[in-house]
């Protein structure tokens, strides 16, 4: 008997530890649209970045109401608390390096570790939902891994195009940072 109340528990726990999971994850994708929003409206001398931040904007938008849903099915709420104090984070990192003569370069290598982060943050959720038993969940959830995982090769893919084409802008005293 003690057994059968020990795997309640045990069920009880990952529940729970899969709910935070969610709240987390929602509060990192409000922090991620910050963070893009932001530089969208600095980008100004490379367009590639700038229509690859936009598109991943809406894919991030997207994210955003998928979780929505699942935190929905879940009947909990978002953690209103770490939205703000994410958003909040977003918006500082965004502005951190708005005044740094290598603004994009900045801005490029922070994308690289945040889409990084996102997707060791789904992957890690996946891994709570199937435990969880809330595969019903998995898709929703891979779907917004392979679109972390899309921006993050992206950015991988450019990093040395987006710094010859700054070292290009500096060499020839054009504006280079954004």
């Amino acid at each position: 008997m003690a057994s059968g109340t020990t795997g309640a528990s045990s069920n009880d726990t990952v529940q729970s530890i899969f709910l935070t999971g969610v709240k987390n994850i929602h509060a990192l994708e409000k922090e991620a649209r910050q963070l893009l929003e932001r530089q969208i409206e600095r980008v100004q001398n490379y367009p590639e970045m700038g229509q690859m931040l936009r598109k991943h904007l809406d894919e991030t938008n997207q994210q955003e109401e998928r979780i929505d849903r699942i935190l929905e099915a879940l009947g909990a709420d978002r953690s209103v608390l770490k939205d703000v104090v994410t958003q909040l984070m977003g918006n500082m990192a965004a502005v951190a390096h708005a005044p740094a003569g290598d603004e994009i370069l900045k801005n490029t290598f922070a994308n690289n570790a945040f889409e990084n982060y996102e997707i060791a943050a789904y992957k890690s959720l996946i891994t709570m939902a199937e435990a969880a038993g809330q595969t019903q969940h998995v898709p929703a959830l891979r779907q917004s891994l392979q679109e972390e995982q899309r921006m993050a090769q992206w950015i991988a893919d450019n990093v040395e195009t987006i710094t010859r084409k700054y070292l290009e802008r500096e060499q020839s005293g054009q504006k280079a940072d954004r």
